[in-house]
């Protein structure tokens, strides 16, 4: 793998405007970079009391770049933090199980909406840092066989979802903008292990599902979409997210900070280096070239956000507020209670 080291100075320089003059998404949301690393104006003093850092990781996910890439293992190496990799996770819900039963720190860059529905439920979690990426690629897919044509097809039919996920949300937005009681559709609730056969075998008539499983799904089983995230959905309910234990956070905020740093390092690089990161992500998922050139086509930009960032927030507490009101999460939150900004 390339090794993508870039200067300690250069690396502040960057984490601090990182893509701040990219293009909105679709959310209306401008990328406007994260808070710059050790910033003067910080709100509390950096601690450490661990030198090991146990990390989360899925794949195609930036974790899984992460997990790769010589420059995070040194960056971190330089303060005197040891990595150790934990998965791989098939999607958010086991990453924060893992973090909370105590068998890592870090989760990967999951989904916000389980992340919320864990942190209602109970779970001592909080959000550390929030990546947009775009174009974004969730969608529900069909067989070309199937007869199902659009959104409106669906009624009557059994389609597969990630419990207070991607998935669900995805289904319940395309849904209510195309004006379909939920209680027309069959939705089960299938992780992407189960689901993956599940839709090959025709078992189910449609998945909604995230890169790169759903891009697998739709080579393999000559499938197409009919509600695409990016191309769709209104505005953005579902954002990636990095999460912690709070006492974790407020134990070792110096940590944190290193391996945001760390990571913002590699998801510029992804950023720039789309056929190379795909090349990385594939090697690990071991999916066919088709679906590589496919995900490299959409040259995919990392948008990354503090904790406490205002603007972001607005826009996070918009989604939350949706998701409550369709009961996807049990309640209403207010999303700052759960971003710890380090």
């Amino acid at each position: 793998m390339q090794d993508f080291i870039i200067g300690r100075r250069r690396v502040l320089r960057t984490a601090g405007g990182l893509l701040a003059g990219a293009a909105a998404v679709g959310s209306g949301l401008i990328a406007s970079g994260v808070t710059p690393a050790f910033a003067a104006d910080a709100p509390r003093k950096l601690t450490r009391n661990t030198d090991k850092v146990r990390i989360g990781w899925g794949h195609g996910s930036l974790s899984m770049l992460a997990m790769q890439s010589d420059t995070f293992k040194k960056s971190l190496a330089e303060k005197d933090i040891k990595v150790e990799w934990v998965g791989p996770f098939p999607n958010h819900a086991p990453s924060m199980q893992a973090v909370v039963g105590g068998s890592a720190d870090f989760g990967f860059w999951g989904s916000t909406t389980p992340a919320l529905a864990a942190m209602l439920a109970g779970s001592p979690l909080v959000f550390n840092a929030f990546n947009i990426y775009s174009p974004r690629s969730t969608a529900i897919i069909v067989k070309k066989t199937s007869g199902i044509n659009s959104v409106k097809d669906l009624v009557g039919k059994t389609v597969a979802v990630n419990r207070s996920g991607l998935g669900e949300f995805l289904l319940v937005a395309a849904l209510e903008q195309n004006g379909i009681d939920r209680s027309k559709v069959n939705m089960i609730y299938l992780n992407p292990p189960d689901a993956a056969p599940a839709f090959a075998q025709g078992k189910i008539d449609a998945w909604s599902m995230w890169s790169p499983a759903v891009d697998i799904a739709r080579f393999g089983n000559d499938a197409k979409d009919i509600f695409n995230e990016g191309r769709d959905l209104k505005f953005l309910i579902d954002f990636n997210s990095l999460v912690t234990l709070r006492k974790f956070s407020e134990e070792n905020s110096a940590l944190i900070r290193a391996v945001l740093d760390a990571y913002y390092t590699v998801g510029q690089w992804q950023s720039a280096h789309p056929a190379d990161s795909e090349k990385i992500l594939q090697a690990e998922g071991k999916y066919p070239d088709e679906v590589r050139d496919y995900l490299t086509s959409l040259k995919r930009v990392n948008h990354f956000y503090e904790a406490d960032d205002p603007d972001f927030n607005k826009q996070f507490q918009r989604a939350a507020d949706w998701l409550a009101d369709r009961k996807i999460i049990r309640s209403h939150v207010k999303v700052a209670d759960y971003c710890y900004r380090v």
